[in-house]
């Protein structure tokens, strides 16, 4: 709601304000009348870099398809220029992706540049607070970033089996530091955890240790296995057994303790079929490279894409003839075997038969 506030009071002014305006009523005209194109969007995500300083167990950068991608860092005049064609129809732009997003040398750069088109921007981004720097990136954002994500996946010696290459006690060190930073500041800083066989037993402990950080948002969700190559989707049947409910409702019992503490898990009770995916539609991606894939869950070009920002433009990329024929499923409700094993398609289906 906070966030809501903000951008109201900073919406654009003038002449871009009716471009803003009747952007929002095209959008909703396009929806209405099932067209197969989409408005300007209001959201975005900007792969900065997929280059990144941690190998964890649960990050589709991992799997075969993910070491398989080209790696780079975004060019800071193509990021720009990517802005420049969101404005001002844009609402929140979110500066992540399969990377370590502080690797990016000019992040403090490109948060400023976005603040400087509209402080109504919702600007975010994730990280895992495992750089020796990570700190003092953060005392430059605080105060002009809106969110700070912190990946956490479990404690102790499970955070160092799942997110290999990391120390949990630097991660402690480094995380109790931004929190203070950001405390009293216009930025959050939420943990997120990404549930799996090996962590969801620690939920209430990572609960009352987000209490202890003086972390105000903590979100749990289950790992996406569209990209995995490993594991079958039925590995996600562990989430409708009695012993993860008990842990469940342990962790729920220990976030009322906590009158600061906002805890979620989402997706458990989401989906329905490939017509409830918002991917098609909005919160798009792009790639260091200027590549637009489907979503984070699987963003590799070289298994699909449809344009490419930096040849043909932002809007051209979106209504691709490609892209076109993609959300033909989305209206047929017909799950591309590239979604076949999505969080949101197993989830929705599941719930609905049980």
């Amino acid at each position: 709601m906070k966030k809501m506030f903000k951008r109201a009071i900073h919406l654009p002014m003038g002449w871009s304000f009716l471009k803003y305006l009747n952007n929002k009523i095209h959008s909703y005209t396009l929806a209405k009348n099932k067209s197969l194109e989409v408005a300007h969007p209001s959201t975005i995500m900007i792969e900065v870099t997929n280059h990144c300083n941690l190998r964890c167990l649960v990050c589709p950068r991992e799997t075969v398809h993910g070491k398989q991608m080209d790696k780079g860092y975004m060019n800071f005049g193509k990021l720009k220029m990517i802005v420049d064609q969101a404005y001002p129809y844009i609402d929140s732009i979110g500066l992540t992706g399969l990377g370590e997003t502080f690797l990016y040398k000019d992040i403090v750069e490109a948060v400023k540049y976005i603040k400087n088109k509209s402080k109504g921007i919702i600007v975010s981004c994730s990280i895992n607070a495992h750089l020796t720097n990570c700190v003092e990136i953060v005392s430059q954002l605080v105060g002009l970033i809106d969110t700070i994500q912190i990946s956490m996946d479990g404690l102790d010696d499970t955070y160092n089996q799942i997110r290999i290459g990391g120390d949990f006690n630097f991660f402690k060190e480094n995380l109790s530091k931004i929190s203070m930073l950001a405390n009293n500041t216009d930025t959050h800083v939420m943990l997120n955890v990404v549930l799996v066989k090996e962590n969801y037993h620690q939920m209430a402990a990572m609960v009352d240790f987000a209490a202890k950080m003086k972390i105000h948002y903590l979100n749990m969700r289950p790992i996406n296995l569209s990209a995995d190559t490993k594991e079958d989707v039925s590995y996600n049947q562990f989430f409708f057994s009695d012993e993860f409910k008990r842990e469940l409702n342990a962790a729920k019992a220990a976030a009322k303790k906590y009158n600061d503490l906002e805890f979620t898990c989402s997706e458990l009770k989401t989906g329905g079929g490939f017509n409830t995916c918002i991917y098609p539609w909005n919160y798009f991606y792009i790639t260091w490279d200027g590549y637009l894939p489907l979503c984070c869950g699987q963003p590799f070009p070289k298994e699909l894409n449809f344009g490419n920002v930096f040849n043909d433009g932002l809007m051209a990329s979106l209504n691709s003839e490609a892209y076109q024929e993609f959300r033909k499923l989305w209206y047929a409700n017909k799950t591309p075997e590239f979604c076949k094993n999505c969080t949101k398609i197993f989830f929705g289906a599941s719930i609905s038969d049980n």
